[in-house]
This record gives structure tokens, C-alpha cells and sequence, in this order.
């Protein structure tokens, strides 16, 4: 879907957006010993590939993905032909609040797990010292440049190993040197936990191997083989081609078996390319898959004559032109520490002690992540991006649409990254197709749906394995309705008309969808049935457990939003007049949000109790955010129980539940509550370690600890700083919304709000000194602030509001304009 009028508008983006912000300080992730687990590596990707770095010293561990190697083939159609049989008797069974029937009836409608995300292998470097220990230990990540280092001194010679994965040559790059001539000694291997075989061939050495047919989730243990390679519906796993090419400087090559040995180099360049025969969400990756040694090989032939420096400075401007268009300084007046460890920074923040510099990495680690997992068309950033070492990942290294696959795609637009968001906008529009077939097939619905889970396949069907999973996740049915809303924010972001003219389809299709699912309720309500709050229970009659139910929150919620921004798109393309006002219609008649006996947002259609009340979902928050139903300035009843219901889910919870709370409580203006929970996002977690329990945090590489790792908690993360800083919700941009206390004096630069607008905000003591807004496209601007101001050029001033004071003006294209407190 990214055709020429896209990609104008991100190279509109790039040349007035992009434009390189200073260097920054305190980039780095840095470290004094080797990493021992797997989330103590550190990651450097070009968006196809993806390496784990551990640094150690006699034998390195270079651990290795590729976005598309997952395992299955295309999705089925009708998977369940019995399952639209079961969902008139579930809808009676509801009526008449026969939950526990509902329950029953509802895994009738289930169909097979998604597939799983695959890793592709590990490089290993067996580096001889002549028996020397290593001293002078370092280990790095500059996640300015996505070079990771390696550095150490063996027998009185200093050794370095640099690494970096280049989206311009498609591969990663490894250099090998010493200060001293001859003194490199070197075994290369591979492995894979993949069936594969591996050879040496020209001096490079090659792993070629397969993909299984099937994996199922790591949390399914009742299969004897949870991992198939044999035919699945008359289709075999996906192939893939892992190549290692030396270059070497003195020395000589040789092979030992399917290992390579370098013996007395000055220096040593390593080539690392892989590819698979992945041909596209509909075609059979076997019979139909791409040549993937060809893909593996061109990369190689590319760069294998190239000079190392050359290869480097073409990678980081690549990586810059994205990253640099961003930067954040806060509290730069206090002590740095960026001079220390951060594992021992995180140590010490655990103890409460203050590192507005380590706050600032984690955000920047977040966009760094982006750009390094979301660069492959048809494959976006998965629950891990593209870094697992599992063969069967936690949740299968899946796309969970139930929040976590749209939370990884947060940052993407007021981050300045509009471009990275191509993978997620092809997957959808495969996901449309496929789940197109399944609303017919599942309920003879228009439209299309997605559930639970998908996967490079775009499979659209509930999972659950035909009945062994619980409706309480399986059977979920608004995945296609919050994706749409990414397809929109594209738009509202870019203000590119002809990329809405191609999306909205897609968008009506999961409105079309939505109508027909509703049902009329005895009060003449349009509700949702069957229905679940993703991932809760309830009580009902007493102590008694349900999820299946009718109309929970966050699907009245999620439909509204999908209504109203169906509307708002038809009307920006002038287009549909019929079908608008059909579901503006069916809008006015969606059953209204209910406040519960808490004074909170009720999460389901009763005000029923929760079987956990600090649940890590807070689903029925979707329409204070990621939508905008609810704001303190729209609706603050609504918003004053949306807090009600944040306050009793509690501040604890998941990595990527506290993620998702960051933003809540700054879409509610309460900076220091959102900074409480961004400081809990950086909680050090180490999974063997009693000193650091198991809770919701980050691990010493600063990967988000749901705990396992999972990447959306970073993501979002970001996301909910940008929050703080600058929100661009009811069309106007809103300067220092939540700002806490804590961040006294800063310096945001390069955000990006909705209406193509760059936004850089200074403040000193707590308040704005000075802003500028750049209008990319032109258009009307809309500026909300808390102190009264200027915008100098036009000697508009600000007047007072409900909240704070508002100013409008009308832009032109490529303008800057400059806002200053008024005096």
C-alpha cells in the first residue's frame, strides 16, 4: 500500500520534519561484563534483520532473526463450517443471561492457533588469546548510530569488536581488530534450532534450513509433537539461507568441517545476510516461496568489496535521518551519570535516586527499537519486534491485537517516524482480505474482522483451537474496527487525501462489519453480543465467573470511535454520503458509556464485580486512549470516572500495562501521576534474580519486562512521554499537558503533531519558554497552553479558557512560527 502519493508525503516529512536535530547526549546502553541472559544482549536490527550482541569474550554469541521467518503458510478459508450454527443460541443464551451457557456455546466458534515467529540462528565466535584472561572490559550500544562494541585488552593487546545491522546494504556488518597486527585467531560457527544444514563453501559459510509447518503456543503443552515440519493442509514450512562471508586482512582462511578458522588477521570483517522464500501472506512458502538463496546472496556480492568506513557512514546516515529528527533534554542541570553502567543506573533509579538522563535513553530506546523492527513490507514489528531466541517464543513472538500489536505502533506518527508505519499499513490490508472471508464464513457479516491473534499469515479467525482456549481472550472481535483507527491517525498525521482515498475501504469495511454485528438490546440500545472485556472475568449471582457477555465497555467504545472516524474521513473525501449517514445513525444509537456504583467507568453492561480488580487490562479505557471520547475537556464526568476506574485497577501491573497507564493518566492531565507509572516502567527486572522480582519493568538492556520481554511496553512507553509533552487530541495541539514536576527544565524537539505540524517545546521552572511549530502542509492550527502566550509572528495572543488559554491561526505551508509566553 505504499504507493507514490505515500511516499511523497514521507519525503515531505523527511525534508521538513527530519532535519537533523544536535547531537545528543547519554545515548548509549554500557556495561562492564559480558551478558549472561538473553535480555541483558543488545539489540541492533535494520528492520529485516535482527542481531543479540552478548560481548563475550573467548566465545562470542551473536544471536539472529529475520522478520519474515515465521512458521505455517496461508490461513484456510471457512476453518469452523459449524461455527455461525452457535451464534443465535449464544445471543438467546445472553437475553436470557445464561453466561455460563454463553460460555460454553462460544467455543464452538473458535478455530487454530496463529503461527509462530522463528529465530534463525546464532554466530558464534570462538577468539583465541593464547591463554590470556581478558581485562579492560566494555561493551556498548550508541543507540545514535545503532553501533554495538565490544571492547577488551588480552596478553597486553587491545581488542575491539564492532557491529552494526545496515538498511542500505541489507545486512549486518561485523569488524574484528586489534591494536597490534596478526593477533587475531578466530573460529566461525552457526546454529540453528531449526532444522538445517550448514556447509563451507568459498570460504563462506553457509546455513540453509526450514521453518516447521506448525508451532503451537508455548503456553499449549497437550500436543505430543507442538512442533510440526511434515505437510499442514498440503503446504511445508518456509525455507531460509543464513550466509557469513570473511573478509580478511593478513591471515590466513581455512575450514575445520562446517566451521571456518582465521588464524593471525590484522582484521576481520564479517558479512551476515539471510533471507527466506516468504512470497507473500497468500502463497505457500514452499511451493510458492521466493528463491531465498538468491535473496541471501545478492547482499554479500554487494558489500563484500566495499571498505568498512564506508559501509558504516552510509549506515548511520541511513539510521540518522530517522533518529535525529528527535531529541529530549531533561533536567540536564543535574549531575549526569551517563558516565556509569546502565545496569547500575538502573539499580540505583530502583532505589529512588534521580536520572532524568536515564529517562530520556529509555524514550529514545524506544525509537531506536521502531527503527530497527519496522522496515519489511508485510512483516510489522512483532510482540518482540524481530528479536527471539525461542523456538516456541512466549505468546509465539506473535501480532496480538487486543492492544499489543497497535501499542507497538504508538510512537510512529508523533515520534516523526510516519514512514516506519508501511508494514503495519500492508498487514492490514492483507488482514482485510483474509478476514473479509472469515465474516462470512463465522457470521455471514460484511465487512471484515479480525480476533485475538494473527500472525505474517493475517489470520483473522478467533483462536482457541476449536475450542480449547478461553473466550475470555479467544474470542475477541474488534481487532479489524482499532486497527482502522491506525489507518485514520495516518491520515489525521500526514494529511495525505490520496492515501486516505486507498485506505478508506478498508476503514468502511470494518464499519460495514460492525453494523452488522450489532443487535438492538430490549431498550432499543445497539450492543455487542457476544461480547468480552479482554483478558477479565466477572462475578454474576453471587460468586459465579463470566467473560461472555453483552456489550463490554471497550467494544461500545472502540465502535463509536470507528463510527465517527468513518464519518469524519468520508466527509474529508466528500465521498459516501449514504453509507455516513447510516452509521451516524447507528452511532446515536450505541449504548451509552454508564458510570458504575464506584463512580467508576463501568467495564461491562452491568455494573458487575471484577474477579481481579487490578486487572493488567484496562480495556474499557479505550475511548480516553488511544481514542478521544472521553477528555477532561469534552466530557469530564466521563473523565473524572475514567480516573475513578485508574485509581482502583491500582499503579502495579505489567511492563506494558503501566506502558498504557502512562498515557491514560496524561489524556487525564495528571503529569505526576503519569510520571509515577513511567518510573515504575523502570523498574529493573531480572528474571533469576530474587533482589529484582518478577514484576512489570525493564530488564538491564532496557527491553520492557511484561515479564517475559515483550517490545510493546517500550514502544508505548515512548508514546506516553510525547503524551506528557504535547498531545494533539480534539484538533488543536495542547503544549505541556501533563508535564510533572519532576521534569523542572527540558527541551522536547521534532514531535510531530495531528495536521502535519513539527513541534519543538522549551521549558524552564516548570513552565513554557518557548516553542516553535513548523506547518508542513498548512492549515488551520489550534494551540491550547496553561500559561497565556504569544505567537509572535502574527501578534496573535492567547484567550482564556476552561482550561488553560487557546489561540487559532491559519498556517502556510513550510512556515515556522514561534510561540512565547506572554509576559
Amino acid at each position: 500500500m505504499l504507493d507514490h502519493s505515500l511516499k511523497k508525503s514521507f519525503f515531505m516529512l523527511i525534508a521538513l520534519a527530519g532535519v537533523s536535530v544536535s547531537a545528543q547526549k547519554d545515548l548509549k546502553l554500557q556495561y562492564k561484563q559480558p551478558a549472561v541472559e538473553w535480555t541483558e544482549a543488545l539489540p541492533v536490527g535494520n528492520g529485516t534483520l535482527g542481531a543479540m550482541v552478548f560481548g563475550r569474550v573467548e566465545a562470542e554469541l551473536i544471536q539472529l532473526n529475520e522478520a519474515t521467518l515465521w512458521s505455517g503458510g496461508p490461513v484456510h478459508k471457512n476453518v469452523n463450517p459449524d461455527a455461525f450454527k452457535n451464534l443465535a443460541l449464544i445471543r438467546e443464551a445472553l437475553k436470557n443471561e445464561d453466561f455460563e451457557k454463553a460460555n460454553v456455546l462460544t467455543k464452538n466458534m473458535q478455530g487454530p492457533y496463529s503461527e509462530s515467529f522463528m529465530p534463525l540462528g546464532d554466530l558464534i565466535l570462538k577468539q583465541d588469546f593464547g591463554g590470556q584472561k581478558a581485562a579492560s572490559y566494555d561493551r556498548s550500544l550508541d543507540i545514535q548510530t545503532g553501533l554495538a562494541v565490544t571492547s577488551f585488552n588480552a596478553g597486553g593487546v587491545n581488542y575491539k569488536r564492532e557491529i552494526f545491522a545496515s538498511a542500505p546494504a541489507q545486512c549486518i556488518v561485523i569488524k574484528l581488530s586489534a591494536d597490534q597486527l596478526k593477533k587475531l585467531s578466530v573460529t566461525i560457527d552457526a546454529a540453528s534450532l531449526l532444522k538445517n544444514q550448514k556447509a563451507v563453501q568459498n570460504q563462506t559459510l553457509v546455513l540453509k534450513g526450514k521453518a516447521p509447518s506448525h508451532a503451537d503456543p508455548n503456553y499449549i503443552d497437550y500436543n505430543k509433537e507442538p512442533v510440526i515440519y511434515e505437510d499442514v493442509a498440503g503446504c511445508r514450512g518456509m525455507r531460509f539461507e543464513l550466509i557469513i562471508k570473511p573478509v580478511v586482512k593478513d591471515g590466513e582462511i581455512s575450514s575445520e568441517g562446517d566451521k571456518l578458522v582465521i588464524k593471525n588477521a590484522s582484521e576481520i570483517l564479517l558479512f551476515v545476510s539471510a533471507a527466506t522464500s516468504f512470497n507473500g501472506f497468500d502463497k505457500c512458502p514452499d511451493s510458492q516461496g521466493k528463491d531465498e538463496h538468491k535473496f541471501a546472496e545478492a547482499p554479500i556480492k554487494k558489500v563484500a568489496g566495499k571498505k568498512y568506513d564506508s559501509l558504516l557512514k552510509e549506515h548511520i546516515a541511513d539510521f540518522q535521518k530517522f533518529f535525529n529528527r528527535v531529541s529530549l533534554k531533561l533536567n540536564e542541570k543535574e549531575t549526569s551519570k551517563s558516565d556509569l553502567p546502565t545496569d547500575i543506573r538502573l539499580e540505583q533509579y530502583a532505589k529512588g535516586e534521580k536520572d532524568a538522563g536515564l529517562e530520556a535513553l529509555f524514550f529514545q530506546f524506544g525509537r531506536y527499537l521502531l527503527i530497527s523492527s519496522s522496515r519489511t513490507h508485510n512483516a510489522p514489528a512483532n510482540l518482540q519486534g524481530i528479536w527471539n531466541n525461542k523456538l516456541r517464543a512466549p505468546w509465539s513472538s506473535n501480532y496480538t491485537t487486543n492492544i499489543n500489536l497497535q501499542m507497538n505502533y504508538w510512537p510512529v506518527e508523533s515520534g516523526s517516524l510516519s514512514e516506519l508505519f508501511f508494514p503495519l499499513d500492508e498487514f492490514i490490508k492483507n488482514a482485510s482480505a483474509t478476514g473479509a472471508e472469515t465474516a462470512k464464513s463465522y457470521y455471514h457479516a460484511n465487512g471484515w474482522v479480525l480476533h485475538h491473534n494473527s500472525d505474517i499469515w493475517a489470520m483473522t479467525n478467533p483462536v482457541g483451537d476449536f475450542g480449547k482456549g478461553d473466550p475470555m481472550w479467544a474470542n475477541w472481535y474488534m481487532g479489524a474496527n482499532w486497527l482502522s483507527r491506525h489507518l485514520w491517525e495516518h491520515y489525521q498525521y500526514t494529511g495525505d487525501k490520496n492515501y486516505l482515498k486507498k485506505v478508506y475501504p478498508i476503514i468502511k469495511g470494518a464499519a460495514e462489519f460492525s453494523l452488522d454485528w450489532l443487535q438492538k438490546d430490549k431498550n432499543g440500545h445497539l450492543v455487542t453480543m457476544p461480547s468480552t472485556s479482554p483478558e477479565n472475568i466477572f462475578y454474576y449471582d453471587g460468586k459465579k465467573q463470566g467473560t461472555v457477555t453483552t456489550a463490554s465497555t471497550m467494544d461500545i467504545g472502540i465502535i463509536k470511535d470507528l463510527f465517527e472516524n468513518t464519518i469524519e474521513a468520508s466527509k474529508v473525501l466528500n465521498a459516501d454520503l449514504e453509507f455516513r449517514q447510516k452509521i451516524n445513525n447507528a452511532r446515536e444509537e450505541l449504548l451509552p458509556f454508564q458510570i458504575g456504583s464506584k463512580g467508576q467507568l463501568q467495564e461491562w453492561y452491568k455494573d458487575f464485580e471484577e474477579e481481579d480488580p487490578h486487572h493488567r487490562h484496562t480495556s474499557h479505557l479505550y475511548a480516553l486512549h488511544p481514542a478521544n471520547l472521553i477528555s477532561p475537556l469534552q466530557t469530564p464526568e466521563l473523565a473524572a470516572a475514567a480516573k475513578k476506574t485508574l485509581e482502583l485497577r491500582g499503579d502495579d501491573g505489567t511492563g506494558w500495562s503501566l506502558a498504557w497507564k502512562v498515557n491514560m493518566w496524561a489524556r487525564l492531565l495528571d503529569g505526576n501521576h503519569a510520571y509515577q507509572l513511567f518510573k515504575n516502567q523502570l523498574r529493573l527486572t531480572k528474571d533469576n534474580d530474587p533482589n529484582y522480582s518478577r514484576h512489570g519493568g525493564c530488564y538491564p538492556n532496557l527491553f520492557d519486562a511484561h515479564p517475559p520481554f515483550q517490545i510493546d511496553g517500550n514502544f508505548a512507553g515512548t508514546a506516553g512521554v510525547i503524551e506528557m509533552l504535547m498531545q494533539s487530541q480534539n484538533k488543536e495541539i495542547h503544549l505541556l499537558p501533563a508535564l510533572p514536576d519532576s521534569w523542572k527544565d527540558g527541551e522536547i524537539k521534532g514531535i510531530t503533531a495531528k495536521g502535519n505540524f513539527t513541534v519543538d517545546i522549551k521549558w524552564n521552572e516548570g513552565k513554557m519558554s518557548q516553542t516553535t511549530i513548523v506547518s508542513n502542509i498548512g492549515g488551520t492550527c489550534s494551540i491550547r497552553s496553561a500559561q497565556p502566550f504569544i505567537i509572535e509572528k502574527l501578534n496573535v495572543k492567547s484567550e482564556k479558557s476552561s482550561i488553560g488559554y487557546t489561540a487559532v491561526f491559519e498556517t502556510k505551508k513550510g512556515t515556522s512560527y514561534s510561540i512565547a509566553p506572554l509576559k
